[in-house]
């Protein structure tokens, strides 16, 4: 009998070998993305303290205000220019970027790339 492992364990075995060689500093912080079925969440981590400093979700009303959908690629766009916004005034501009095991491909790649417009350097 063959045993498959789900895609979510996958992931997150990804994720777990990912985080050796991601870690965030008190000058570089690093950018965490999660992804439901509905929405996604993006998280700015000091690991040196293990504190987050700046969080965003599609949960959050001045996020979903104009949006029909929480889990599209228009979503995502609008939640990586919330995330630079919140950074920038918390008075951080260079991030790292951590994926979550996720694929660069879509709605991680729209968030990524609309942070970077927003003025996020990673």
């Amino acid at each position: 009998m063959i045993n498959k492992a789900s895609r979510a364990e996958i992931r997150q075995k990804k994720h777990r070998r990912l985080r050796h060689h991601l870690h965030g500093t008190a000058a570089t912080p690093r950018m965490a993305v999660f992804r439901s079925n509905k929405h996604m969440y993006v998280q700015i981590i000091d690991d040196t303290v293990g504190r987050t400093l700046v969080s965003a979700s599609t949960l959050q009303k001045d996020v979903n205000a104009d949006l029909t959908y929480t889990d599209n690629t228009e979503a995502a766009a609008k939640l990586g220019t919330v995330i630079a916004k919140k950074a920038l005034e918390a008075g951080i501009d260079n991030v790292v970027f951590d994926r979550g095991g996720y694929i660069y491909h879509g709605k991680v790649k729209a968030l990524a790339d609309a942070a970077r417009e927003a003025g996020l350097k990673f």
